[in-house]
């Protein structure tokens, strides 16, 4: 509340008012001017008033179209969103790179942003996330901006949506609800559309709520008499106990879809072909790099989360060694942990792989940021033991001080550009020296009449020199020990 006297008046009325013993105890209660020398014990190390007291608008995010005909296109179709988000720990600069994400997925979910404000709080409010106060303020801006939803960056409780919900009279969703619309508009397979689903049902279960009649009790049916005794369910009841069914449904139809997946993995390691699994952060540029080296034609645009469904593809290495290379859904920071559970099947890939692309986008504000989000998911999934490569993409676009940092920092890197071809040939060489090599180095003399072992020589181990005589072909190759012990009756009386 603010005081119409001046500060200085405040202190000479306290004196007055309070003996000398209480009167510390009257500045502690009253809103005085602060000073270094009354409070600055006392207070330590803390926000600046300035920080505690406003919203910092952040400039820059908006997305509002211009030109009048697109306007009135748009309009007709995006939700007109306002941005808020809690700044608790980092710097300045990394919250307005949060909030400046947030945006971004705002955009792919098909919103047009219209302000986006960041509170300075020691952690989100408990009831409103921004306070009570700050609320209201957010209800001006979206008056002002003429909003139908507000979108928070953060995950927030039940309570807090619905307490948010009643200060500013628009629609409330938070980050992960935003994650989950855009997987959802996103996902075309089978497999990814269940898991999708299944990660909405356990966001939206603790969530629902009702409404006049569906909080009102059902009457029992059957054979029961009269009105049927007990107070029955009540229709939020019935709600979320079909929403577990469904959940338990979607969970064993995911079961078997992993089944098949298992079994094509199952082929894989069987015909000893090593596999790739390329992983990173959304839009850091996974499914150019994979078409740059396979030529997939994967699905390439400039949005979060353009691709959801994994592609597995059979690519070569310079020196003829076959192997698979899988793209995977791409990482944000503070995935919901709802859609980790959900697409763990489909990160399996990353962790039964024998290598790792690490994909990061070098003309990213915060790379590191990336890096580290994307290693927290890597370790949900148990795949800290496999050999990883960070591959820089976007070199091109990068600033060299930022490549030159993080070629630095990270010993096993490289940087590449999947739009120009940059470093891409550097790439396919530290695959095929990194990828895991046959154990049992042998030399064979294979009859022409035995040309299926000379092939299989080919497919499933590295065939180092290849000499055909009039006696069959010379083979000195290197194998897993299965197909040594195939080999064995061809070699050479000299060379046993």
């Amino acid at each position: 509340m603010t005081s119409s006297s001046s500060p200085s008046q405040d202190t000479k009325r306290l004196a007055h008012a309070y003996p000398e013993g209480l009167r510390a105890d009257a500045l502690m209660e009253e809103d005085v001017a602060w000073s270094y020398e009354i409070d600055g014990e006392r207070d330590g190390d803390q926000f600046d008033r300035s920080e505690r007291a406003a919203l910092r608008r952040v400039v820059g995010l908006s997305t509002e179209l211009e030109d009048v005909t697109e306007v009135e296109y748009r309009q007709l179709r995006l939700e007109r969103v306002v941005l808020v988000g809690v700044w608790t720990t980092g710097t300045a600069q990394d919250a307005d790179n949060s909030l400046a994400e947030l945006a971004a997925l705002a955009e792919t979910a098909g919103a047009v942003v219209l302000d986006g404000v960041i509170q300075r709080r020691d952690k989100p409010d408990a009831a409103t996330y921004i306070g009570s106060g700050k609320a209201q303020e957010l209800r001006d801006i979206v008056l002002e901006t003429g909003a139908d939803t507000v979108i928070c960056d953060g995950e927030l409780s039940p309570g807090q949506l619905i307490q948010l919900e009643d200060v500013v009279k628009v629609k409330v969703i938070d980050r992960t609800a935003l994650i989950l619309d855009i997987f959802a508009q996103h996902a075309k397979s089978r497999e990814g559309k269940a898991q999708v689903a299944l990660a909405q049902m356990q966001y939206m279960l603790p969530r629902l709520r009702g409404w006049g009649q569906s909080l009102s009790r059902q009457m029992g049916g059957g054979r029961g008499g009269l009105a049927t005794r007990g107070p029955g369910e009540t229709k939020i009841e019935t709600d979320r106990r079909r929403i577990r069914e469904k959940m338990a449904k979607m969970r064993r139809e995911i079961a078997e879809m992993k089944t098949g997946r298992e079994i094509k993995r199952q082929e894989r390691r069987r015909n000893k072909v090593p596999s790739v699994a390329i992983a990173g952060y959304t839009n850091a540029g996974k499914s150019s790099l994979l078409n740059r080296l396979t030529g997939a034609g994967v699905l390439v645009e400039n949005a979060l989360f353009a691709t959801l469904d994994p592609t597995v593809r059979r690519a070569e290495t310079p020196s003829g060694r076959l192997y698979t290379l899988a793209d995977t859904v791409g990482f944000v920071r503070h995935l919901p942990h709802h859609l980790v559970e959900a697409f763990r099947s489909t990160m399996e890939e990353v962790g039964d792989s024998d290598l790792i692309l690490h994909v990061v986008d070098g003309s990213h504000p915060d790379p590191e940021e990336q890096l580290a989000a994307v290693r927290e998911v890597i370790r949900d999934v148990g795949a800290t033991d496999v050999p990883e490569i960070v591959v820089i993409n976007k070199a091109d676009a990068a600033d060299p001080l930022v490549l030159q940092r993080l070629l630095r920092v990270e010993k096993r890197s490289i940087a590449v550009s999947a739009r120009t071809g940059q470093g891409i040939d550097e790439l396919l060489a530290l695959i095929d020296n990194d990828l895991p090599r046959p154990s049992v180095e042998i030399e064979v003399l294979v009859p022409y009449t035995h040309g299926k072992l000379v092939a299989r020589a080919h497919t499933e181990g590295e065939v180092l020199s290849e000499e055909h005589t009039a006696e069959g072909t010379l083979l000195k190759v290197r194998v897993h020990e299965e197909l040594a012990a195939d080999l064995a009756p061809y070699v050479p009386v000299s060379a046993a």
